[in-house]
């Protein structure tokens, strides 16, 4: 069984690349390819993980005991392009696993 910290990676993982390429690669075939397709395909699982992102985000902010600034860096992270990445980096990559 997956600990919540170890949850919330994996999502946070999963989420910044559906981000990364919901952005940069369906988004410009829908608009320069007239093909809508990529984006319909990558737009629900993308946000299913990113509200997967954001609860698991707020359970692991209150088991770790961040402060309510660090919590709202992580959240904020998830809409800035490769920013979940930074969050695995700057807060996660120390913690027990």
């Amino acid at each position: 069984m997956l600990s919540l910290l170890n949850s919330f990676r994996i999502i946070a993982l999963l989420e910044g690349v559906s981000y990364i390429l919901l952005l940069f690669i369906a988004t410009p075939i829908k608009y320069l390819g007239d093909d809508p397709m990529y984006v319909k395909l990558l737009g629900m699982p993308h946000g299913i993980l990113f509200l997967a992102y954001i609860v698991l985000a707020i359970m692991v902010g209150q088991d770790l005991k961040w402060k309510t600034r660090t919590l709202l860096i992580v959240l904020v992270a998830s809409i800035i392009p490769f920013g979940t990445f930074y969050i695995e980096k700057k807060y996660l990559k120390n913690k027990a696993l």
